[in-house]
């Protein structure tokens, strides 16, 4: 959004107190890496203030007419007055006519180029057009919008075309895994976005047996076997597609798991852990030891392990992984990947004899596999694994519940992390507002249960409200929040006397531990996520 004023957009902005020097700063940063979006764009997406008194602030700078459009605001047809094509070229959305004038919203009202030609098209429609700005933001989710029939399921195609369609489809939404359920009257399609079903496709039952067939061909599973079975689809040279089919009332289900090829390995950093490097080299810059990722099914564990790979990964270090699949593929380390065949456990031991440094194993299911995790972490290896428990002092119980003694639980686990993923507020259709009493009720009730003092003086949340851009659920990707238990002498010494749980947790509060819903708090604080969310993820109340 360019200007006539002398003074630069930001600091006309900071001087109405709109926004703060901080945040001008911020927007410039982000401006590096996006350096075609103006300020005002950027200070939208980074959500630093209400955005209906932004947009009007703007508006005022500049001396224009401005409005927050949104698709409410649209009173007309716009391919009554002007192409797509033209609205995506001049970014111009025509939103309400009245009396032979026509309200036009542009993002850059100072391109003159683009404001003359939709103005001289309108006038050649008999209209005098007013022009108003709004943020690109609002009229890229406009359009694509006004264009969301370009992304539906092809359901008139043939089985295979069809079958293709779903795949694709699933890959453009960003989803984890397509589920094909057979039920009563039809074959339902799902896909799990941001860790959350959503509905796909209804597909009429005659053409169950078919998908099916299809499905099985294309998996190399066997077509008369109707048991549960496991298979692959390699047809899609950027995805790893493992399905799994089982047999219920209504027929087959088939679930269908997409993980990327070759997806580049995020920072530990980019995943939400705390902005703390001391405390990651604390946590994970170990020798003769074990380091625990917990966390229930699907809440990241495996992305962790290869962000602290990754973070670990040097040409001196000899890096052995064992994985059920290999996901993500980096250089310089030894992947390898279990089967029926090859166990962990077969793996696990063969590796020891492979002179590793670290060794990474993809999950600890059983007392086998966490015995040879044990000794490998005691005899000079840095083991990093995972393990199914709720939270990070939890790690101790499961382990001693598998069997694994106290002593060597206190000599070798160094590191035990918990994670939960969290969906982040869409940035395209969030809006803002300011906490209620129940919830900074609940925010301080946290607070005190923890002995952590939250300052929510001045700070806003935001409500889920749903678009094009996030499928309608308010919410677009999901970052972790974590807490991280690091043992020290003390709880060392709780775990060898086998003092429970609620001991141990008592004494790492002491020591500065902080949990999973502390953390969870913060990124409210931040804008990130709300607290619904995260209620939803740990039932806060």
């Amino acid at each position: 959004m360019e200007s006539k004023r002398r003074q630069p957009l930001g600091i006309e902005l900071v001087k109405r107190g709109i926004v703060t020097e901080q945040d001008i700063e911020r927007a410039l940063d982000y401006q590096k890496a996006e350096p075609k979006k103006k300020i005002g764009d950027i200070l939208n997406i980074l959500r630093v203030c209400d955005p209906y008194v932004l947009i009007d602030a703007i508006g005022e700078i500049l001396e224009e007419k401005a409005i927050y459009l949104r698709e409410a605001d649209i009173k007309v047809n716009i391919l009554d007055y002007i192409s797509i094509d033209t609205a995506r070229q001049y970014k111009a959305i025509p939103f309400e006519e009245a009396n032979g004038r026509i309200k036009v919203c542009f993002a850059d009202t100072s391109n003159r180029r683009a404001v003359e030609t939709v103005r001289l098209l309108l006038l050649n429609k008999g209209l005098i057009m007013e022009k108003y700005i709004t943020f690109e933001t609002n009229i890229d989710l406009i359009l694509n919008s006004f264009e969301g029939s370009s992304e539906n399921i092809d359901i008139t195609a043939d089985v295979s075309g069809f079958i293709d369609s779903v795949i694709k489809t699933a890959m453009e939404k960003r989803a984890s895994d397509i589920h094909i359920e057979p039920m009563q009257d039809n074959l339902r399609i799902r896909y799990r976005i941001d860790g959350v079903l959503v509905n796909a496709a209804n597909v009429g039952k005659e053409k169950q047996a078919q998908i099916i067939g299809r499905l099985k061909a294309i998996s190399n599973m066997h077509q008369e076997k109707q048991e549960s079975q496991d298979g692959r689809i390699i047809m899609y040279p950027e995805y790893n597609i493992r399905v799994s089919s089982q047999k219920n009332i209504y027929g087959e289900k088939f679930v269908l798991r997409l993980l990327k090829k070759n997806e580049n390995v995020r920072s530990i950093f980019d995943l939400g852990f705390p902005q703390d490097e001391q405390l990651v080299k604390n946590a994970f810059n170990k020798k003769n030891s074990i380091t625990v990722v917990a966390a229930p099914t699907g809440e990241g564990k495996t992305t962790t392990l290869y962000s602290i790979i990754d973070y670990l990964n040097r040409p001196e270090i000899n890096i052995t992984t064992i994985e059920d699949p290999v996901e993500i593929r980096i250089n310089g380390l030894n992947q390898i990947e279990v089967d029926p065949k090859i166990t962990f456990v077969d793996s696990l031991r063969t590796v020891l004899r492979q002179d590793p440094d670290i060794i990474l194993v993809g999950e600890i299911r059983d007392m086998e596999t966490a015995e040879i995790a044990m000794q490998a972490g005691q005899t000079g290896h840095y083991v990093l694994s995972t393990i199914h428990t709720i939270d990070a002092i939890e790690v101790i119980t499961r382990l001693r519940k598998m069997g694994v003694s106290n002593y060597d639980i206190s000599s070798t686990l160094a590191t035990s992390v918990s994670q939960r993923l969290v969906r982040r507020m869409c940035p395209y259709c969030a809006r803002e507002r300011d906490f209620t009493p129940e919830e900074k009720a609940i925010i301080e009730g946290i607070g005190a249960k923890y002995n952590v003092k939250f300052d929510l003086e001045g700070k806003k949340t935001f409500d889920a409200v749903g678009c094009k851009k996030c499928n309608n659920t308010g919410y677009l990707g999901r970052i972790g929040i974590f807490e991280v238990l690091l043992l020290n002498d003390e709880i060392k010494s709780l775990i060898v006397d086998n003092k429970p749980t609620v001991e141990i947790r008592k004494k790492a509060l002491e020591e500065g531990y902080v949990p999973l819903v502390v953390d969870g708090v913060n990124k409210i604080l931040e804008g990130i996520t709300n607290l619904q969310e995260l209620n939803n993820k740990l039932a806060l109340y």
